[in-house]
């Protein structure tokens, strides 16, 4: 009776426990989730901006940090960094003039679209204009650093390797599944092939292609001698250096592309496309008319999510040239990382800061006026 007597009084306690876990279940269940989110995206975010408005430097056992405003970036857009980032401008001529005229005429024409055709928001008006003003200080920057006489800086380099090498990757990718789509022979060969270099790491490809492109002592080395080009290098020239780049860059995320379109390709309707057949519609109708449509929301996606990527870009740049020669081949993240290796923390960190607000710009922008509507399309 008196064990009985000791043990009754904590029964209350335990159902008071799971009552109270039952009620609250669902904080908890997502608590780790955010623990984890604060430690490793947050909070770095919140020291790597208060790092942009500061100025690092060793002391005597340890560091000191003194916030200094906006003076890392003022350093890079008007100061001692302006021509590593920016570049340095060139004189231009009427072709680039008209480049320009034609990229601030669609702008606005987009801008006249939204207000005469939509329901203009605030929030909408206020996103639409940074995207139109960044669209067009980008276009003026790769039309300025481009012309005669101009150095292209990282911010026009990283630009490269997402627009180029992002639309040479997502139309590769498509041609080739179009191809491994059709009813032909040894197509799963082919689909394990295509798919290899995805399975490579970035710098094993970066070395990869510097063994290959090796002009002396390379396995092309023969032909390009046999072809009389034995004082040439590519490393040496500018444009020659950024193609490298963009070819190994290729050669390792087209297969990324190949493979998430052809599986939209072989889930469209197809008895669609042999209705289409039977009715007699060659492959660019049935393409137009069925297979685009199906697949447009799948390829905005993924054209998404490598435009992503595409902005983080560095083991290529890095291994295969070391951003050279000089600053040519340098991406934005590159640009960050020497910065933190030459204890330059805060420079690095307002680079990272400049590459984030462009990214995101232009990701957001992509995302809004061509994820969305493909989206609904396919509704």
């Amino acid at each position: 009776m008196t064990a009985s007597a000791e043990i009754a009084p904590a029964a209350p306690q335990t159902s008071g426990w799971a009552e109270w876990l039952d009620r609250h279940c669902g904080p908890v269940m997502v608590l780790p989730a955010v623990i984890v989110l604060l430690c490793f995206a947050i909070f770095p975010l919140i020291i790597s901006a208060y790092l942009a408005l500061s100025r690092f430097a060793l002391a005597p056992g340890g560091f000191t940090l003194r916030f200094t405003g906006l003076a890392n970036f003022r350093k890079l857009l008007t100061g001692s960094q302006q021509y590593h980032l920016l570049g340095t401008f060139g004189t231009l001529g009427f072709f680039r003039w008209l480049l320009l005229a034609l990229a601030a005429a669609l702008l606005l024409y987009g801008l006249y679209r939204y207000f005469t055709r939509g329901k203009p928001s605030v929030m909408g008006t206020i996103g639409r204009l940074i995207a139109a003003l960044t669209v067009m200080g980008l276009a003026s920057l790769a039309v300025l650093t481009t012309a005669t006489g101009g150095v292209p800086g990282t911010i026009v380099n990283t630009l490269l390797y997402v627009v180029a090498g992002v639309a040479v990757q997502f139309a590769l990718g498509l041609g080739l599944a179009l191809l491994c789509g059709q009813p032909i022979r040894g197509r799963n060969f082919f689909r394990v092939l295509f798919f290899i270099p995805l399975m490579v790491t970035p710098v094993g490809i970066a070395y990869t292609f510097r063994m290959l492109a090796d002009m002396q002592k390379g396995p092309f080395a023969p032909v390009t001698q046999f072809l009389g080009i034995t004082e040439w290098s590519w490393a040496t020239e500018a444009w020659s250096a950024r193609l490298m780049v963009l070819v190994g860059d290729t050669w390792q995320w087209t297969p990324f592309m190949f493979i998430v379109l052809l599986a939209a390709i072989e889930n469209q309707p197809r008895d669609q496309v042999e209705a289409a057949r039977l009715d007699g519609a060659n492959g660019l109708q049935i393409f137009r008319d069925i297979t685009w449509p199906a697949i447009a929301p799948v390829a905005a996606t993924v054209v998404l999510i490598r435009l992503i990527e595409a902005f983080k870009i560095i083991d290529l740049p890095n291994v295969l040239t070391g951003g050279g020669p000089g600053l040519a081949t340098e991406s934005l993240t590159l640009h960050s990382f020497i910065a933190w290796r030459t204890q330059d923390l805060g420079g690095s960190a307002a680079v990272g800061y400049t590459l984030l607000f462009i990214s995101t710009v232009i990701c957001v922008s992509f995302f809004n006026f061509v994820v969305r509507p493909a989206r609904r399309f396919e509704a």
